[in-house]
């Protein structure tokens, strides 16, 4: 598997199948061809006893696709039966050739109504990215009739009703078993509400000419686990601690001082050198006996933090931080002192709250999306719609790296690429992850590690530990604390082979 994998929006991508057709010789139906054929051949790695098929086909070129498909599982013996939207025709001279060649082979076609016909399997060749709106009407009802069908639903390039680009869905939309994509991967498919319709992803690059990529750009980039070997080196043979980064962990009010806790745990396992505590004085005992190798420190006032501040090479400020008087002096103080900064949960949401916010150079905000909206002034819909832009806008307005929490996280900064992280499962929904990932990050910046590198890496080994712990017991009761031993070992990988 590579460690990173480009992805594209729908504007790039149809810049690239322009090309494409140019350099193969001004054959569109080429593309198609192939693209149909792709599909039909994962048909048959997944549901090889599939005999029943239903192709539902719109009138663009996705439904081209299905019909080219809909030929193959012809030709191979399969009872195939084509549904389209009953007003509408192909509406391109490549998807009626593909309908002609359909028919020349005994094939038909169907107008909806009410219900599909019995199917071992549905494919789904409505919309692609071709849809910019939400679906309405015929088309809507027979979105809803394939997501009502017993039958698995194989969506050909993007679930019809789904925004390439954006990751949501206006209206009703398919739900897939699996996604067959064409050409190339799609950052709208990896974050957001799109990873609970997609299914399972599949890549057809159809062989296209390594030229019909040049000088495209990518909306993002995947990052998946082996991306760690390549971004974090041994360490000499001669380290010591003071080489290895200090760590202040400042928050945990009254209640909430578990934390801050689980905040220098991840920093710890994540390599830090040093990592102080710096916390309200009842729960200093609790520190040390959790983490004697954490400096527990008690902090009342802003004077207490003088000496800890002027130390630390990165502060993670926030979890467990409260937004009474404690906490936001507290911000204060870590703001005023200039030093590298994570800043996640109560300081966020005090953030949101200050007039004309200045954070050091190189910060990095760690927000889930309900923080997030908050900083921009929107609701959490908002954010979720257009989950690039929202973390694009963060990054541009506060001068920082962002971490856009949530499925499919998005790492952000100004002049950089977007990063999606590829691993991560449900199981992480839980209290107390976020203050593990603030540590992370901490733990790898404190070691010289940049800002946009250090939020990248700390997502991806927090997110990669949760998969195997998850591996291991499940996801449904997955503790913060299952992660620690797992993000130490990824912390320490294996040079590549």
């Amino acid at each position: 598997m590579p460690a990173t994998l480009a992805l594209h929006d729908s504007a790039a991508l149809r810049a690239i199948e322009a090309r494409a057709t140019v350099l193969l010789g001004g054959e569109a139906f080429e593309l198609m061809r192939r693209a149909g054929r792709a599909a039909w051949h994962c048909a048959l790695r997944n549901w090889p006893q599939a005999q029943r098929i239903v192709v539902v086909c719109g009138p663009g070129n996705n439904g081209g696709d299905g019909y080219v498909f809909a030929r193959h599982a012809l030709e191979a013996g399969r009872k195939v039966r084509v549904v389209r939207l009953p007003e509408h025709t192909p509406a391109t001279p490549v998807a009626k050739r593909a309908r002609d060649e359909f028919r020349d082979v005994g094939g038909r076609s169907e107008a909806f109504v009410d219900v599909l016909p019995p199917a071992d399997l549905i494919v789904d060749a409505l919309f692609g990215i071709g849809l910019a709106r939400e679906p309405e009407g015929t088309a809507r009802d027979l979105v809803d009739a394939m997501n009502r069908h017993p039958a698995p639903c194989l969506a050909l390039d993007v679930p019809s009703g789904l925004s390439a680009d954006l990751g949501s869905a206006p209206g009703s939309v398919v739900v897939a078993n699996r996604t067959l994509e064409f050409i190339g991967a799609k950052g709208g498919l990896r974050t957001g509400g799109a990873l609970d319709v997609a299914g399972r992803l599949e890549l057809a690059e159809l062989q296209l000419p390594p030229d019909a990529f040049d000088g495209v750009q990518p909306q993002a980039a995947l990052l998946f686990p082996d991306a760690l070997r390549q971004a974090i080196r041994p360490r000499r043979r001669n380290a010591h601690k003071g080489l290895s980064g200090r760590v202040l962990c400042l928050g945990g009010d009254h209640g909430s001082g578990g934390a801050v806790m689980l905040c220098a745990d991840g920093a710890l396992h994540a390599g830090a050198g040093l990592v102080e505590v710096a916390t309200r004085e009842l729960h200093v005992p609790a520190v040390l006996a959790r983490r004697p190798e954490a400096m527990a420190r008690a902090v009342e006032r802003s004077e207490d933090l003088a000496q800890s501040l002027q130390r630390a090479d990165v502060v993670a400020v926030g979890p467990g931080l409260g937004q009474g008087s404690w906490g936001r002096v507290l911000l204060g103080a870590a703001l005023a002192a200039q030093r590298p900064l994570v800043l996640d949960a109560d300081a966020l949401n005090l953030l949101a709250a200050r007039e004309g916010p200045v954070l050091p150079p190189d910060s990095i905000l760690t927000p889930h999306p309900g923080e997030a909206a908050r900083l921009l002034g929107v609701t959490a819909d908002v954010v979720q719609r257009d989950r690039f832009a929202s973390a694009s806008e963060l990054a541009e307005r506060f001068g920082a790296v962002v971490v856009l929490k949530g499925a499919g996280t998005i790492v952000a900064a100004p002049g950089r690429m977007p990063a999606v992280i590829g691993a991560g499962n449900p199981g992480m929904a839980v209290a107390g992850m976020g203050d593990l990932l603030t540590g992370v990050i901490a733990g790898l910046r404190a070691q010289g590690m940049p800002a946009y590198d250090a939020g990248c890496c700390g997502a991806l080994m927090h997110a990669a530990a949760g998969d195997v712990a998850a591996g291991e017991g499940g996801e449904r009761g997955l503790l913060p604390s299952d992660l620690l031993g797992h993000v130490r070992r990824l912390a320490n990988p294996e040079p590549g082979r």
